[in-house]
């Protein structure tokens, strides 16, 4: 058999050590039951039999119950536990995220980038790394971590993505967005389900119509297997075929591995309260059937009792030193939120001579075509871009013609997979450019983003930065009616670890575009469709000549569009604005003749935010009116306005004010309705009178 003595040696060695954990932390509950924590006891064997066979060159995406998978990977006790009391050397996160939640990037072990909680989530950034290294190969990108490997015998092996699942969480939304594109692309993917029959207290009668298994065989190029997981002769082997198979044929596999759970779902959901089937789950504990098969293999049961002390004694060790570790600082609260970026410039020509203005859907498509001709890394994806049409705005027009359908393709209507694959893509060293169709169209791929996408840097303590670009095409236009014309960025803005821009004009556009592109971080790129071919009147402003190749701007300067004077016999007034409400502004600026009394401020970025410029202003003028096309209760305009008040109340001589769309549900399709709805350049006309003469 393959399952050779050293084999089962060291898989025994490191059940007892998982084993030996669990056994630990409940004799100590009270002491290490301040943070929650989950094991893997009844799950070891199918874990250890995968994480046995994983390469430096895979990356791994365990779910939380999955300690003995990671110390198969060859994690000690000790960097688990660290994690297990929230210390400040927690090799994963720095304290700041739950047990058995692992990133990792070492060169020696399998990669983890950071996920959340698992619950099915982490099956589109798993199938997103997947497609990453189906792409690198197709562009003959090198692999980095095969070349940093050093097992020089494994690196010529090519990578496979193992994404493991609990079977509850199979009937996530997102796992079928999941094993659809695994199956569409033919990805190098495993999908692990480990099946103990339970949710929380929920069992698998009250909510599964069918197991994994059977699920799985709904998915046309899914190949699929049920294994008993408790029996790691049989998980290793079977797993042995699968995973060559994956690296041989480059094609996705389920294995359906049947577990006990022999302790408490977490720490805080103790399995007395509800459990009816412990007796039957301890008749399949995977630890006396691998027992049985050292001894079937001729090993001493003297040297198995060894391994067992052994093991127990370093659990006791490694414990004992991670209780004295040192717990995290308060400043350590404000460390790798993002990662750094290397644009902190305006650098290149914004306006170079000879050039023709173009319009703001040109600005976006030329940065994109740049970017793609000079980074084989640089690759766009969504609904609609591919050859055939170039996106619903044509903003992707051409590009599929020039670099072919590998690095511009379609997606199924799939928002959550568009926006979560990216965390996967960019954690194999790619930069995503991804788009949704309308602003309307991004609440199904906000629990990627904000789950997913904007932690990742941050809870894995800067390993994992998501280095990717999401355009959202926003805004009310040509009647487009409720489901074509919201404004989001209330939403976006309130999740923390993304960056946002919400340029103004084709110049912005592109420089901005350029800036996102080389910053290591999720960027938003929200594009005001009435702006796109300034064919609304009155927003011939958002053309520009084409700024150079080189030109980008960085993000948090706002650019004070209309700057003036302070006068002492005239009121004065800063319009803080962005996107459409820039021309809004500008032209009531104008038709009032008010140029010398009202200075304007395009935002350009609403994250990060030059609150710096905004403040000077406003102190200077002395009044304050923001304009918004969002409703404006609750919204991001209201919370800029109030930190305005805080800040310059000295200095105010009227009420900061807000002007946005009418607080209905939805911008309704008839025209007249959509016009009385959004605001206007007579609106804030009307609003900038009302303010001056205050």
């Amino acid at each position: 058999m393959s399952v050779t003595k050293a084999i089962l040696k060291k898989a025994f060695s490191t059940l007892c050590t998982a084993k030996a954990m669990a056994e630990l932390y409940e004799a100590n509950f009270k002491q290490v039951s301040k943070y929650v924590h989950a094991t893997s006891r009844g799950h070891e064997a199918i874990q250890i039999a995968v994480g046995m066979q994983l390469l430096p060159q895979d990356y791994a995406f365990p779910y939380y119950r999955d300690d003995a998978m990671l110390l198969s990977f060859g994690l000690e006790p000790h960097d688990l536990m660290l994690q297990l009391l929230a210390k400040k050397d927690d090799p994963f996160s720095g304290g700041r995220t739950y047990y058995a939640h692992p990133s990792l990037k070492d060169d020696d072990k399998p990669k983890i980038p950071h996920q959340s909680s698992a619950t099915g989530m982490q099956a589109i950034p798993a199938t997103g790394v997947a497609m990453g290294m189906q792409y690198k190969e197709f562009q003959n990108i090198e692999d980095q971590a095969a070349k940093q490997s050093p097992f020089s015998e494994s690196r010529d092996l090519k990578p496979i993505t193992v994404c493991s699942l609990g079977d509850a969480s199979v009937t996530e939304g997102e796992v079928a967005e999941a094993f659809q594109m695994a199956v569409l692309k033919q990805l190098p993917i495993l999908y692990l389900v480990q099946d103990n029959g339970w949710d929380i207290s929920a069992n698998a009668a009250e909510t599964r119509a069918h197991d994994a298994y059977e699920y799985a065989n709904g998915f046309k190029g899914l190949e699929a297997i049920t294994i008993d997981g408790a029996n790691f002769v049989e998980s290793y082997e079977a797993l042995e075929k699968v995973i060559h198979t994956i690296r041989e044929e480059r094609r996705p596999f389920l294995v359906h591995a049947k577990v006990p759970l022999l302790n408490h779902h977490t720490s805080g959901v103790r399995m007395e309260w509800y459990r009816d089937d412990l007796e039957e789950a301890k008749s399949r504990d995977p630890y006396p059937v691998i027992k049985q098969q050292l001894l079937d293999a001729g090993i001493a049961i003297d040297d198995i009792l060894d391994i067992e002390n052994i093991a127990k004694s370093k659990v006791q060790q490694d414990f004992d030193k991670a209780l004295a570790a040192e717990d995290p600082k308060s400043e350590d609260l404000f460390t790798n939120d993002f990662a750094p970026t290397p644009i902190t410039e305006e650098v290149g020509e914004r306006s170079p001579k000879g050039a023709e203005k173009v319009v703001m859907v040109d600005c976006a498509l030329f940065a994109v075509e740049e970017l793609m001709r000079k980074h084989k890394e640089c690759l766009l994806y969504g609904q609609d871009v591919g050859g055939r049409l170039g996106g619903v705005f044509r903003e992707a027009a051409t590009l599929a013609q020039k670099f072919g359908g590998d690095r511009v393709f379609n997606t199924p209507i799939q928002e959550a997979f568009i926006v979560g694959s990216t965390v996967g893509m960019s954690a194999v060293g790619l930069k995503p450019i991804v788009e949704v169709q309308f602003a309307d169209y991004i609440w199904p791929g906000l629990n990627q983003l904000f789950t997913e996408v904007s932690r990742s840097c941050y809870l894995s303590n800067g390993k994992w930065p998501v280095s990717m670009i999401l355009r959202v095409p926003i805004g009310a236009y040509g009647s487009g009616g409720p489901y074509h014309s919201s404004s989001v960025e209330s939403i976006v803005t309130n999740i923390r670890g993304i960056k946002i821009a919400y340029p103004s004009n084709g110049a912005d556009l592109k420089g901005l575009m350029k800036a996102a592109y080389y910053d290591p971080n999720p960027v938003i790129v929200l594009e005001h469709k009435g702006l796109y071919w300034s064919k609304v009147p009155g927003t011939k402003g958002a053309t520009s000549v084409e700024p150079s190749e080189d030109y980008v701007l960085p993000f948090g300067k706002a650019w004070v569009l209309q700057e003036i004077w302070k006068q002492e016999h005239l009121e004065t007034l800063t319009i803080v604005t962005y996107g459409m409400g820039v021309h809004w502004a500008m032209n009531a600026s104008e038709a009032l003749g008010m140029k010398d009394q009202i200075e304007v401020i395009d935002l350009r970025t609403l994250f990060p935010l030059d609150e710096a410029t905004v403040m000077k202003s406003v102190k200077k003028t002395g009044k304050c009116l923001i304009v918004t096309e969002e409703p404006s209760n609750n919204s991001f305009a209201r919370a800029l306005a109030g930190k305005i008040q805080e800040v310059c109340f000295k200095f105010l001589d009227a009420p900061v004010m807000t002007i946005g769309s009418e607080n209905m549900p939805a911008i309704p399709l008839n025209s007249t309705l959509e016009e009385t709805m959004i605001p206007s350049t007579e609106k804030v006309k009307a609003k900038i009178n009302e303010l001056l003469n205050y």
